[in-house]
């Protein structure tokens, strides 16, 4: 294929999923009701239902706003040439060919993230402020910030100068070692996540003693799920928003609960909330999970390696030679129909396996006990009851709200 033609087809997959995403976000906003649905009376009350009408069409009409300014952005840069131009400038102080791709990402990647830095502030500290769930302070936003980067520069810096090396050192056959390697990467993020890297963000406590641990340890003894290790983040540090995940394998498994979860919930609503992420360790969802998406990487990368050595592709963003951080943008641009069916089978897997660890809670501890959790939750993030179903479809790895409650 000719430089001509992958521009063409980079430029007509770039603003077809721009357009596709849009069209989808109008859907969705669409079917946002005026007035409280039958379905969820006994749900909302109308008041709180009406402040979930407000947030959910100010956090819409702001994605709007944002989708449109990063579009925007990145056509300038793709249809003036900026990749090129952008390249090309690196190369008068940058020889080495790593120190050039990584020099690239990184400016690149500031960039990008310093100019929407005055949208992020407004999302956090207007609409989300607005509505009652900010918690985050000034400081702790920078903080969050200048920690993501130290993280960027220090792992990311590593795997991508790893990943570079590879594809320099190994030629076509870098992604069967780099796939190897970065198995191990994400099985060692997901065992030591909690431990590691989520620290460094947020405090995480044991659960002290008393009635709801002992309900805790008593349903897991039951479970044949002895040595649960059951942790609480401070998650009002940053928003009144309340969840709950499950992390590690093996000896490392954990079950976080969010403090606001536990200041709004009953112990039963707890331990339902509990029973079901244990019911995604029980029916294997976590390792089921984890193969899912190491078989998708080695995926994309045996595709990658078939186009990281073609000069047509950094030809098409504006370079004047071979340039592996070009090629691996456009890349990124023309594996995107690829991207869009893997990622609906994942969320068909994973909506498939929300409604299973549903029926596990329902079966082991309290079906009625976990509606009510999931109502308190509904209300208190103030969650979209009627999404279209075209972008739960495409977006949602979670069934929406009341089709859980319809099948509890």
């Amino acid at each position: 294929m000719s430089s001509h033609f992958i521009f063409l087809l980079i430029s007509i997959l770039f603003v077809f999923d721009f357009l596709w995403e849009q069209l989808l976000d109008y859907l969705n906003f669409k079917r946002i009701p005026d007035q409280l649905p039958q379905e969820a009376k006994g749900i909302y009350t109308e008041e709180k239902y009406q402040a979930s009408v407000a947030y959910l069409r100010d956090k819409d009409r702001f994605g709007f706003i944002s989708t449109t300014f990063g579009f925007v952005l990145s056509a300038i840069m793709l249809f003036a040439g900026g990749f090129g131009w952008l390249d090309a400038y690196l190369r008068l102080y940058v020889s080495n060919p790593i120190v050039l791709s990584l020099v690239f990402f990184g400016i690149v990647f500031l960039a990008s993230d310093v100019l929407g830095l005055p949208l992020q502030l407004y999302s956090t500290f207007v609409i989300e402020e607005k509505h009652g769930f900010n918690k985050t302070s000034l400081k702790t936003f920078f903080l969050d910030k200048l920690k993501g980067y130290v993280l960027g520069v220090v792992i990311g810096g590593a795997v991508g100068y790893l990943f570079l090396w590879l594809v320099l050192s190994m030629g076509a056959y870098f992604w069967l070692i780099f796939w190897g390697i970065a198995t191990v990467l994400v099985l060692c993020l997901n065992m030591f996540y909690t431990s590691l890297i989520l620290p460094l963000f947020n405090k995480l406590t044991p659960l002290e003693e008393g009635g709801l641990k002992s309900a805790i340890e008593t349903y897991c003894q039951k479970e044949g799920f002895p040595g649960t290790k059951v942790f609480v983040i401070d998650g009002s540090k940053r928003s009144t928003k309340a969840n709950a995940f499950f992390s590690g394998l093996g000896s490392q498994k954990k079950v976080v609960l969010y403090d606001t979860l536990i200041k709004n919930h009953s112990t039963e609503e707890l331990v339902a909330v509990l029973a079901h992420e244990v019911g995604h360790y029980k029916k294997k969802h976590i390792v089921q999970g984890f193969a899912a998406s190491i078989l998708q990487m080695g995926l994309m990368l045996f595709i990658l390696s078939l186009f990281v050595f073609n000069p047509a592709l950094s030809e098409a963003l504006g370079g004047k030679q071979l340039s592996i951080h070009l090629n691996l943008i456009a890349f990124g641009l023309l594996i995107s129909p690829v991207s869009m069916v893997s990622g609906l089978i994942m969320n068909l897997v994973s909506r498939k396996n929300e409604f299973e660890a549903d029926d596990f809670a329902k079966m082991t501890y309290s079906g009625q006990e976990l509606a009510t959790a999931l109502k308190k939750l509904s209300v208190d993030n103030l969650s979209q009851l009627t999404p279209h179903p075209l972008y739960v479809f495409f977006h949602y790895s979670h069934p929406p709200v009341l089709e859980r409650l319809k099948r509890l």
